[in-house]
């Protein structure tokens, strides 16, 4: 049970924000939290990856927020998230020697944060009068979530 939750949660990190997670497990496998030496992706852990990642996430936060930003459930923006999701579900179980575990808590929680996100984000939407508000909120769970997980990985 070890590596399904973590894989989970951060795959509905992926839901929320498709980069957000990549970037997050990226940095721990870099600070030695999360060892992938060895494994297919070690590259998490290069010099640089971690930066590229974080640059792609913020780049994404600001993204977001703008008007012509199509709907995360769309067919590229879903396939995007099910995607990193898989990507960090594979190095969360690698670490742990459970990579299909790690594979399907990532994809099942990159599938229902996306779904229940883009739920909850219309309702708080629908309630405060405006996305923006929701949207922040949103950011701000995802990098919550993210480094908690990754904290805990230890």
């Amino acid at each position: 049970m070890i590596v399904i939750l973590p894989a989970f949660l951060l795959g509905v990190v992926c839901g929320l924000r498709a980069i957000t997670a990549p970037a997050a497990v990226s940095w721990a496998a870099r600070l030695g939290l999360l060892q992938l030496q060895g494994t297919p992706l070690a590259f998490l852990g290069y010099a640089a990856t971690p930066y590229i990642l974080t640059l792609f996430a913020v780049g994404e936060l600001i993204n977001d927020k703008l008007p012509k930003t199509p709907s995360r459930k769309t067919p590229p923006q879903f396939i995007t998230r099910v995607v990193t999701g898989l990507l960090v579900g594979a190095a969360i179980g690698a670490a742990h020697q459970y990579l299909v575990l790690g594979l399907i808590g990532g994809a099942i929680g990159a599938v229902l944060g996306t779904f229940g996100g883009s739920a909850l984000r219309a309702k708080l939407s629908e309630s405060i009068g405006r996305d923006l508000p929701g949207a922040l909120l949103e950011d701000a769970a995802a990098i919550i979530l993210a480094v908690i997980v990754v904290i805990k990985l230890r």
